[in-house]
């Protein structure tokens, strides 16, 4: 069968409609009607229910669109594949890193890795830490590189380093050599943007209530949004001082001190298949153990 067929009816599910499929492909419109008639006949069946302009998946169409997405897939992997072989690759290396560790520590670690090993294909898939123990568990990358200990059976999660919270202001054009403002006055007197980082908010917010603090909060899921927002002057934040470390240097920031107030720690954790590891994968573990002794276990399931 033409893979470029099966591209073609692909797509066309997607849009429901031959001109925008012609278009995404850059081809003919009639073209993609005869290659969708071309696998109906080869299949024996109609793949899509023609309404004037329009086209609607058959039940048949439903049933067979996976497989077909599947074949594509596999087809694309194998491309990839003989193309890194043809490159001098010889392995693969898929890891799953949270933002915040891909700004900070990753470099570094892939710079150690790729030295020592330069025979590996590594493929970074950036993933919220939520999302990365269910990559881990269902095969879909070697290890992952989390903000939170996964929630996922069948993982084991690594404690790697842990990095200190601070509360972060803008400087606002201000005088560097001034003194430094209240942190409660600057907490009360702007909003403070939440939940930008697994793990620590919930106990965060209930010890700044406990202190009879009146402010007004924003969440912000994501920390680049959150520090935008706080160099645009939309709010403050308690953000883990690696994800602030050029802004600080670079005077945007300031990192206030907050007397009273014990502040968390955020943490990174390796995330590993309890049912073993790829040879490349403990390769990484090695590395990982070497510049951040000792990786004690935090939670096994």
């Amino acid at each position: 069968m033409d893979l470029r067929i099966l591209q073609t009816f692909v797509v066309a599910a997607k849009f429901e409609n031959f001109r925008q499929t012609a278009e995404a492909l850059f081809i003919a419109q009639p073209t993609v009607t005869q290659h969708i008639r071309l696998l109906e006949k080869e299949l024996g069946i109609e793949l899509f229910d023609r309404v004037g302009k329009f086209v609607k998946l058959t039940p048949a169409g439903k049933r067979f669109l996976p497989h077909a997405t599947a074949l594509l897939a596999g087809w694309q992997a194998g491309m990839e594949d003989l193309l890194a072989w043809q490159q001098g690759y010889s392995e693969n290396l898929h890891i799953a890193v949270s933002p915040v560790i891909a700004r900070s520590s990753l470099p570094g670690l892939i710079r150690h890795y790729t030295k020592r090993y330069p025979e590996v294909d590594i493929s970074i898939r950036i993933a919220d830490s939520l999302e990365i123990g269910r990559l881990v568990q269902s095969g879909q990358v070697d290890l992952g590189l989390s903000r939170m200990v996964p929630g996922e059976f069948q993982l084991d999660a690594h404690l790697i380093q842990t990095d200190p919270v601070v509360f972060a202001v803008p400087l606002n054009g201000g005088d560097i050599e001034a003194p430094l403002p209240d942190w409660e006055q600057e907490l009360t007197g702007n909003l403070l943007l939440t939940h930008n980082h697994p793990g620590y908010w919930d106990d965060l917010l209930l010890a700044l209530r406990q202190r009879g603090l009146s402010f007004r909060t924003m969440t912000v899921t994501h920390v680049d949004i959150t520090k935008r927002f706080i160099e645009e002057g939309l709010g403050v934040s308690f953000l883990p001082r690696s994800a602030i470390g050029r802004e600080l240097f670079e005077n945007r920031f300031i990192e206030l001190e907050t007397p009273g107030l014990v502040l968390p720690q955020a943490a990174s954790y390796l995330v590993v298949s309890k049912t073993g590891c790829s040879q490349t994968a403990k390769q990484m573990i090695e590395i990982l153990a070497s510049l951040y002794p000792p990786l004690p276990l935090i939670r096994s399931m």
